[in-house]
């Protein structure tokens, strides 16, 4: 059994990660949902290559990203908060893919995915002639996600520009070294990375993206809130109790508390941007879940740690 609570229980300056461990771990786990949802006779998006790109980690992650989560057995609530989980991934990814082809009906033609763990939309999309598509991440998880895609032929719909480098790192210097232009619009994507940042380097990472960032240029995050008081010692507990069915059965252990940054100073990205030039528009995700037929509460988004607010923002004037 791999319990992720045992092998880094906490972050570390400089920590670094392969697809299976600490914040790659939940790449996985977030691909499992996305081929879970493309399963189901009523998906909301479709990721032909989530799957592979999962059980390519080994058969206790293909059980994970199966249609149906055989190993839950019988308990009712384990299944709930499964169904949940799956449809908030359905969703948010669902959110992200409009944003994409709102920016490319509107003339952009360069894309920045930070941290883009594995995302597929360079090769599922539609992207229009003449797109460039720029992927962040640690070098060991855009390796995993290149070569296994390769292995299955897949293909590019853009021009695929992976750039292996930690956030924490000149990334914007990496970025201009493998092509990208600060002159022209760009539409960045910040989804299920800022929980994985001290309240600072969010800040921070903002200000880059900012500073890099061409008027006309658009931003879309997943932001969530990022309160101490939820992140107790007995709220962190109950939410490893109910994984159990997961360890148990898969011997996986997604702990995604051991792994974010919780704090009570860290500014919203709502709020942050628009102080910064942006103008945004944000929806609370289960306002969203609600829309697209797949309601759950906010109280029940919270339970799970996925009460997020997703947003859109526009850069219209220069920021740098």
């Amino acid at each position: 059994m791999t319990d992720l609570s045992d092998v880094r229980p906490d972050r570390a300056e400089g920590d670094s990660w392969d697809i299976t461990e600490s914040v790659g771990a939940t790449a996985l786990g977030v691909a499992a949902s996305r081929a879970a949802e493309t399963a189901q006779p009523d998906a909301l998006i479709r990721d032909e290559f989530a799957f592979l790109l999962v059980a390519a980690a080994g058969p206790a992650w293909a059980q994970l990203a199966g249609s149906e989560p055989l190993w839950i057995g019988e308990d009712p609530d384990a299944l709930r908060i499964h169904v949940m989980a799956r449809n908030y991934q359905a969703v948010r990814t669902h959110y992200f893919d409009d944003y994409f082809t709102e920016v490319t009906h509107d003339g952009i033609r360069q894309v920045v995915i930070l941290a883009a763990g594995l995302d597929s939309r360079a090769f599922r999309l539609d992207w229009p002639a003449g797109t460039t598509v720029f992927e962040i991440d640690q070098p060991k998880v855009l390796e995993y996600k290149t070569a296994t895609l390769q292995a299955h032929g897949a293909v590019a719909r853009a021009r695929h520009v992976p750039v292996p480098i930690d956030l924490r790192d000149d990334w914007p210097a990496a970025l201009i070294d493998a092509g990208f232009d600060p002159q022209q619009p760009t539409a960045w994507l910040a989804e299920g990375l800022l929980p994985y940042l001290p309240g600072d380097a969010q800040d921070r990472l903002f200000e880059l993206v900012g500073a890099h960032s061409a008027p006309g240029s658009r931003l879309a995050v997943e932001d969530f809130a990022m309160d101490p008081a939820r992140y107790t010692p007995e709220k962190r507990a109950a939410r490893r109790a109910r994984g159990e069915q997961m360890r148990t059965a898969l011997g996986l252990d997604l702990d995604v508390d051991s792994l974010v940054y919780a704090d009570d100073t860290r500014a919203e990205a709502a709020e942050w941007l628009a102080a910064h030039g942006w103008e945004v528009d944000a929806v609370a995700a289960a306002d969203e879940m609600d829309r697209l037929g797949r309601p759950a509460s906010a109280e029940e988004l919270a339970e799970l740690g996925m009460d997020s607010v997703l947003l859109r923002a526009r850069l219209d004037g220069e920021s740098r």
